[in-house]
């Protein structure tokens, strides 16, 4: 089960999606027929954690940086909790695809390669 939430403009947004291990190898078929030769793509279902992990990452990457506080609004709408988004901006903090500089009032995440 993976569970989205946040908001689109000023509409709230909370979206469970809830599939059983045979809908994931599904989804994962399709994935692996739909992806180019060069992304690999899990065959095995993926945990609530590891997607949650994946979003965060692909939020970061998208946005290029973030400032701590406005890295932390977004995982809260993420996860539905100021707790798993606090422990998702240490996870990041810990990562070699993150750089975490100071910035003037808070710190500065940045998605490198």
């Amino acid at each position: 089960m993976v569970r989205i939430r946040g908001t689109i403009g000023d509409w709230p947004v909370d979206l469970t999606v809830e599939l059983d291990e045979t809908e994931w190898a599904q989804l994962g078929g399709t994935l692996k027929t739909a992806a180019p030769a060069s992304v690999a793509v899990a065959s095995t279902p993926v945990s609530q954690d590891d997607a949650v992990w994946e979003m965060t990452k692909a939020l970061l990457r998208k946005a290029g940086h973030m400032t701590g506080p406005q890295l932390l609004a977004q995982l809260e709408a993420l996860t539905g909790s100021t707790g798993a988004g606090k422990r998702l901006l240490v996870r990041l903090r810990h990562s070699p695809q993150v750089q975490v500089a100071s910035g003037a009032d808070s710190p500065v995440y940045s998605w490198v390669e």
